[in-house]
């Protein structure tokens, strides 16, 4: 591999219904095996897994950035998270039980927790081995098999996880990857012998998943988008603030669904916080993603590319002031001339109405906006369609619990943002979607509850 953007990478064949179903049927048939095993049994072959991962951690790294055009310093952080993920569920595996309950006379019932059968995942591009490590582990741990589709822009390293697990010794089978877009995720959705369905992407995908599904009465996780508010109170120690907003606005080159892009910063520190967010943000470096120093790569494709730049634009005219950024960067390097790279944009002059303030723009783009009260800013906030995330900046304790309890969004952070530890549910409200990604939240999404009750004397009949 080299970093060749704007250029082909490779050529992959989208799945149609033949390699669908025939990659469901090898699933099928994995599943009766993986699922008779032992959570210690299913634990090991994770465990080893993992190993691997974490073992050819620069090897993955450098092939996802290059899959998707993000830092190689963040690539590493994406490969240590997905292996921590099939650690995390690793130990749960054998620890996943019912429970027992008395009942009168000597009987008793019990619950018994059960795996779905073939789990789908659908990944979204932005954290492609990543978001495929957190859909696998717990289905695997949980005794499920999975058919995994990446998104057609980053196909690549998923193909190498699928690999890891056989290596691993996981039932051939056990985790199939299909390629292609919107037709082959059809084909998933609507198969008879799939179970469950996982999907991170835009909310008219979602909508059109959760229709499809509907007909087939499966269950089905939905991790969204978010245009998450991030409040910053003048309490707040300015300097992790600034870092903070940085992290919510300009990680992945701004493609994260979590990003917290509506920045609202109390007005006694407006200008203080506006002027060093401008200043760190022009500093960022920009560039060759596969350099160390590099910590903005190029975004994942040119349309998006456009779209983002069109955002601005639109911003611009409804009133907003471009604070630094938003123009297309050409590095120095002839080689990434033709790459989709543009520089992080700060936009101040914000209203709560504008398309730039109310739309998920995906990109690195933050708006600033001003504040006076914590009831204010609260209705403001919660003033949207999206649930996904949001944050708080303050050194009153209480008042950061009392905001965040009053935030409806389902990943809150406080004195910190986009830290999502593998030990912690994520997931939204609203039009963020519903079910949760990681934690032991993650294992009531990939099992059902079977009750048995038990009866130790005669049966008591009303006929």
């Amino acid at each position: 591999f080299k970093t060749c953007p704007g250029r082909v990478l490779c050529k992959l064949p989208c799945s149609g219904e033949k390699e669908v179903d025939l990659a469901v049927q090898s699933a099928k048939a994995a599943f009766k095996i993986w699922s008779q095993m032992s959570g210690m049994e299913r634990c090991r072959v994770m465990l080893e897994a993992a190993r691997i991962i974490r073992e050819q951690r620069e090897e993955i790294a450098t092939m996802e950035t290059i899959n998707n055009g993000k830092s190689i310093f963040e690539a590493r952080v994406d490969i240590d998270i997905s292996w921590q993920c099939l650690e995390y569920y690793a130990g749960l595996a054998g620890s996943l039980a019912g429970e027992h309950i008395q009942l009168p006379g000597g009987s008793f019932g019990y619950t018994r927790r059960e795996p779905l059968g073939v789990c789908v995942g659908i990944g979204a591009w932005n954290y492609p081995f990543q978001i495929a490590c957190w859909k696998s582990g717990p289905a695997l741990a949980c005794g499920n098999a999975m058919v995994f589709k990446p998104s057609p822009f980053t196909p690549i390293s998923v193909v190498r996880l699928a690999e890891i697990f056989t290596e691993a010794g996981v039932p051939k089978g056990l985790f199939n990857v299909v390629q292609g877009g919107a037709a082959t995720g059809q084909l998933l959705c609507q198969h008879p012998d799939v179970a469950k369905i996982s999907f991170t992407g835009s909310v008219p995908t979602g909508m059109k998943i959760m229709e499809m599904a509907a007909k087939g009465i499966k269950p089905v996780t939905l991790e969204l988008g978010g245009k998450s508010p991030l409040i910053i109170f003048s309490d707040a120690d300015l300097e992790n603030a600034v870092k903070g907003a940085l992290m919510a606005n300009f990680l992945t080159q701004g493609e994260v669904c979590c990003n917290g892009t509506r920045v609202f910063v109390e007005r006694k520190i407006l200008d203080t916080f506006t002027k060093e967010v401008v200043k760190r943000t022009q500093k960022i470096k920009i560039g060759d993603p596969l350099l160390e120093d590099t910590r903005m790569g190029a975004l994942i494709n040119r349309p998006h590319l456009n779209r983002v730049q069109g955002f601005i634009k639109q911003a611009k005219e409804q009133g907003a002031e471009v604070l630094c950024g938003g123009d297309l960067y050409v590095p120095d390097d002839p080689k990434l001339k033709n790459g989709y790279y543009m520089r992080p944009c700060v936009l101040g002059n914000c209203k709560d109405d504008m398309t730039c303030v109310k739309e998920e723009i995906f990109g690195p783009v933050m708006a600033i906006l001003p504040f006076d009260t914590e009831e204010e800013v609260l209705e403001r906030a919660n003033a949207t369609k999206f649930g996904l995330a949001g944050g708080v900046f303050t050194r009153d304790i209480q008042k950061a619990h009392r905001v965040v309890a009053a935030l409806k969004a389902g990943m809150c952070f406080i004195n910190n943002y986009n830290v999502s530890p593998v030990e912690l549910p994520f997931g939204g409200y609203k039009y963020s979607g519903f079910g949760r990604e990681n934690g032991r939240a993650a294992i009531e999404y990939y099992s059902q509850l079977k009750t048995v009750c038990v009866e130790m004397g005669d049966v008591e009949s009303v006929f």
